[in-house]
């Protein structure tokens, strides 16, 4: 948007010089602006699907026996566990089957 304004100043307003200058300079402020976004968004690795869930708590909402369901984020997910837990016991997620966890109660 500040380049358009540039070249609308730089044809009706300045005077020759000046208007050329404006345009660089504008053009020289987007680029710099446009590589610290892509430098800014490609921080870090993007975090997504079910790996990220193990090490996590999560919190029973149907009996594990040895199966059952957990909440995690906000989200039912089915889950298996050795050991029995009951609604509402807290479990830590050990890994994944398919789209299943694996769980373990806290101790």
């Amino acid at each position: 948007m500040s380049l358009v304004i540039a070249i609308v100043l730089a044809i009706f307003v300045l005077p020759s010089p000046w208007g050329l200058v404006a345009i660089i300079v504008t053009a020289v402020y987007e680029v710099a602006q446009a590589l610290v976004g892509l430098w800014w968004s490609n921080r870090r690795r993007a975090q997504v699907g079910a790996e990220t869930l193990i090490g996590e708590q999560a919190r029973v909402v149907s009996r594990c026996d040895p199966e059952g369901r957990v909440a995690v984020r906000g989200e039912i997910w089915g889950a298996s566990c050795e050991q029995r837990a009951e609604v509402g016991d807290t479990v830590r997620i050990r890994g994944r089957d398919g789209l299943r966890l694996i769980v373990e109660p806290e101790l």
